[in-house]
């Protein structure tokens, strides 16, 4: 297939809402900064939209509900299967926008694109996914069997830190599953979403299926409200996923809100640590650290601290950090307000008592980008608050336990329940510890154990509100209704219509 040749293979200087198939036009009373947080200065604006403005997308939406739910699972599949084709021709330049107005290295951007592009590759699948069930004669004459049906129009408020991937988790689910769709994207990294309107469109999805609106709170807010919304999926900080859990139930939606982390990598005595650090490195410092897989705290079962701490630093001191499209290992903060919050947790650490073994404020690099290098603290406690709370910055904490049992209480202890990893050459404890920690993803000498598309994405605890998980089955069932038949048909050969049920039913 040829590449694409679209509008949003560059920034825009100004970024507007995509609805009913085309960027609006409309003029915003409001409008949000964006920033190349490699250089710290202003790329472009996007426009923020108003209650009317959402309005507006939810009633295209509906529209266009009223013939996708119709559209035969041959249409969304050939639809899905050329957005499939069409985003992998493109997923270069969908990576340069992210990297452009998110930080990350092209390496993660590209990374972030792929996963994303395995869920539209799980829902090509659709036609199996949605098949229900059929049990004949349940009684004389008598058969019952289940479908799924769409919802209707739902809504998805996706972060900063995974433009593409996080909407990618959902729409083309919903898609596939006869729905229509709004994205509510973070204000701070709008283009990949755009491009991928375009992309949706140039692969043959009716216009209004897939809608996007910019916007801060009074876009989310309308969206939690609205009437004609049926269903929310949200990924952000643990406070606004409960807000968005109890705005939008009370409103009587579905909500799915994935919240923060806090993730635990539990290193027992008789781990490779070379394997080890190389993993305490990649997951804590990937992305510079604003993924809710990433690793923010090893728990050092004894008396391996010491040599792990060493091979850590040595492996952090090779670690360039500067422009992402410049060949760096790790890139900028997306704002320099987050920058500024990340480095409070540091100081706020020293000031509590940790040790600073390595500070990534130190961190030198051309340019007035939103710096911070890698930052490794030793001797954290559970009162701390670098322990207790998500930093979201490339912030790795080491805590010091005698134990298994400790290192198990600790994890199970903590507020969040995203994902975990343990590192240990002994199968009988990995074991264990799968069956016994209170956390939604477990990796067993896997660092970030993020799910394939056929399984689904999710934590427990207040890593997650609401009762299904994204992306599977999980996300096949959120986004359609069930609904069982029970079917009674009268043997032609009686002669006539017969209301009544069988005696023996």
């Amino acid at each position: 297939m040829a590449k694409s040749n679209l509008k949003y293979c560059g920034l825009m200087k100004t970024i507007s809402h995509w609805i009913n198939g085309a960027v609006t036009n409309e003029k915003s009373e409001r409008s949000g900064e964006v920033f190349n947080p490699a250089t710290g200065k202003i790329s472009g604006s996007v426009n923020f939209a108003s209650t009317a403005t959402v309005d507006m997308a939810v009633g295209v939406a509906a529209t266009a509900f009223n013939e996708w739910r119709h559209s035969s699972l041959t249409k969304r599949t050939q639809v899905l299967f050329a957005f499939r084709e069409l985003l992998h021709v493109n997923k270069e330049k969908i990576a340069a926008l992210i990297t452009a107005e998110h930080g990350k290295v092209l390496s993660d951007a590209l990374g972030e694109v792929t996963r994303g592009l395995e869920v539209v590759e799980f829902a090509c699948g659709i036609p199996h996914l949605l098949k229900g069930g059929f049990s004949e004669e349940v009684s004389t004459g008598v058969d019952v069997y289940s479908i799924r049906q769409p919802l209707g129009p739902v809504a998805i408020i996706s972060p900063f830190n995974f433009p593409a991937m996080v909407p990618m988790w959902f729409f083309p689910i919903a898609i596939a599953c006869g729905n229509t769709v709004i994205v509510k994207p973070s204000e701070k990294d709008p283009s990949a979403i755009m491009y991928v309107a375009e992309l949706l469109k140039a692969a043959g999805l009716p216009d209004g299926v897939f809608n996007v609106v910019h916007g801060d709170k009074e876009a989310v807010d309308a969206l939690l409200t609205h009437p004609g919304i049926k269903s929310v999926s949200f990924v952000g900080s643990t406070p606004i996923a409960k807000y968005v859990y109890e705005t939008g139930t009370k409103s009587g939606k579905r909500v799915q809100a994935l919240g923060g982390a806090k993730n635990h990598m539990v290193v027992l005595p008789d781990a490779d640590l070379n394997l080890t650090a190389d993993a305490a490195i990649n997951a804590g410092f990937g992305s510079a650290g604003e993924r809710c897989m990433a690793i923010s705290v090893v728990v050092a079962v004894e008396p391996v601290a010491d040599a792990l701490i060493e091979k850590i630093k040595e492996r952090m001191a090779k670690i360039k950090t500067g422009d992402g499209t410049q060949g760096a290992d790790m890139g900028p903060l997306v704002t320099k307000v987050h920058r500024d919050k990340v480095a409070s947790y540091v100081t706020a650490g020293e000031k509590e008592g940790a040790t600073l073994v390595v500070d990534g404020r130190n961190v030198k690099v051309d340019g007035e980008g939103f710096w911070l290098g890698p930052t490794l603290f030793d001797n954290i406690t559970t009162e701390m608050s670098i322990y207790k709370e998500e930093i979201f910055g490339p912030v790795l904490s080491i805590i010091r336990v005698k134990s298994y049992d400790q290192a198990l209480k600790l994890v199970n202890d903590h507020q969040y329940g995203n994902g975990t990893a343990i590192f240990t050459n002994d199968g009988g404890a990995a074991r264990r510890y799968q069956n016994e920690v209170e956390v939604g993803m477990v990796g067993i000498n896997v660092p970030i154990p993020v799910p394939m598309a056929y399984f689904s994405f999710g934590g427990w605890k207040n890593s997650l509100f609401g009762d299904s998980h994204a992306h599977g089955t999980e996300g096949v069932h959120f986004f359609t209704r069930g609904k069982v038949i029970t079917s009674r048909w009268l043997d032609p050969s009686h002669g006539g219509i017969n209301l009544g049920f069988p005696q023996n039913t």
